[in-house]
């Protein structure tokens, strides 16, 4: 259930007014991750700032009144890019050619209507396209049996899944370039806040680098990180809802990777050409009594014509969370079998690529009927704690916790 302390009318907002008043200077806004959920808020709060502006300028026109400065955003990311929607790729020397993975999350969908309407400018410029794919279950090979695959469904535009082009990174990149107001800082991992982090008497939070070095004083900190993240960023802090943090669950997911040098050198269960096969055509299966738990075919997504042959399988999250911790050949070991099994793969017709990746916060558990935690505000601090995981653990679960967020900060502000 969304958590109604956020409710704009229960925060500190002329404390926050008197501390910007005094200090003569414009507000700063720390968020801790450069996510989607990070790029979302930021995204969203400088929309927020500019429709407040062009409002105050219109009023200042009519009294001839100083315009006051723009609250200042600054994001900090720990790794050297932005963006959940990641992308891994390999280049053949000879041909120039690409394999590519999606192999975090594959898809999007947007089934509320501000969603929808946020992600329409992209959808028109064509760097989200859906995906109209055809779906199947697949019933692995048991000894000299062929795998069974049956169709499942297909997917379409009235009920679309999203995919950013030509990367699922790409899309991350665009939200970045085109802030305006905000200055990102990468490679940047914040340490965990303390109560002597937070400077009470004028609702500023001094942040650290994991070095000690400062990273500067803040009036709202927006932390973004997964739950496991933000528990320990904010263990030792006084966070008043650190109790919720720990309410939520995630799970882990593997990711393996496979290439093969040409078409004509896949396995016949991924020959997807009826001319060549009785097996329906297919790009993303359900492996059923698998620790597989969906299998991706890459090269036949929309604007992906020209990769080299590519297949993204994801790992079942309960055989993950329970082998988060194993090492990765042995994962891979495993995983590469459970995959000959579905893909029915002999010496001739075996991947020549080969990659695995661990998320530990892959899935957000989501008990039927729950509508998630909603974001987690310290009124006192100026913190707020968002993500995904404060939702649905999906993509439009990070945008509309940003929304939440923005709420609460624009309220305070009076943006």
């Amino acid at each position: 259930m969304t958590d109604h302390s956020a409710n704009a009318n229960n925060l500190s907002s002329n404390n926050l007014s008197t501390s910007v008043a005094s200090t003569n200077s414009s507000v700063k806004i720390a968020i801790i991750g450069g996510g989607l959920s990070g790029l979302f808020t930021a995204t969203l709060l400088e929309r927020a700032i500019a429709q407040r502006s062009t409002q105050a300028h219109n009023e200042a026109e009519a009294s001839n009144s100083v315009n006051t400065q723009h609250p200042q955003i600054t994001i900090f990311e720990k790794s050297r890019s932005v963006g959940r929607l990641a992308t891994r790729y390999r280049t053949d020397r000879l041909t120039n050619q690409n394999w590519q993975w999606a192999f975090g999350a594959q898809f999007f969908t947007a089934k509320s209507d501000s969603f929808a309407q946020f992600i329409a400018p992209w959808l028109q410029s064509g760097l989200l396209q859906p995906w109209c794919a055809q779906v199947v279950e697949l019933t692995p090979a048991d000894g000299n049996a062929e795998p069974i695959i049956s169709k499942k469904e297909q997917w379409d535009t009235t009920h679309a899944r999203y995919i950013s082009s030509p990367k699922m990174t790409s899309w991350g990149r665009e939200l970045a370039d085109n802030l305006t107001n905000s200055s990102l800082k990468f490679k940047t991992r914040v340490a965990p806040l303390s109560t002597e982090h937070h400077q009470s008497t004028d609702q500023q939070t001094e942040l650290f680098d994991e070095l000690g070095a400062s990273l500067g004083y803040f009036d709202w900190v927006i932390c973004t990180a997964p739950n496991l993240q933000a528990i320990e960023l904010l263990a030792d802090s006084g966070f008043c809802k650190q109790a919720q943090i720990s309410q939520a669950k995630m799970l882990a997911c593997y990711t393996l990777m496979l290439g093969w040098d040409k078409v004509s050198m896949l396995p016949q269960t991924l020959q997807n050409s009826v001319a060549a096969t009785t097996t329906p055509v297919w790009d993303v299966a359900y492996p059923q009594q698998s620790i597989l738990a969906k299998i991706f075919v890459e090269h036949q997504k929309p604007s992906h014509s020209e990769l080299l042959p590519s297949v993204t399988i994801h790992a079942n999250n309960d055989w993950s969370e329970a082998h988060v911790n194993d090492d990765l050949e042995i994962i891979q070991a495993q995983l590469l079998v459970a995959a000959k099994q579905a893909l029915n793969w002999n010496n001739d017709t075996a991947p020549s690529q080969v990659d695995c990746h661990r998320w530990r916060y892959a899935a957000t558990v989501i008990n039927k009927g729950e509508e998630g935690l909603g974001v987690l505000v310290d009124n006192d601090r100026h913190w707020i704690v968002s993500g995904d995981w404060c939702g649905q653990g999906n993509i439009e679960s990070c945008y509309l916790m940003a929304e939440q967020v923005v709420e609460v900060v624009a309220a305070a502000l009076s943006l």
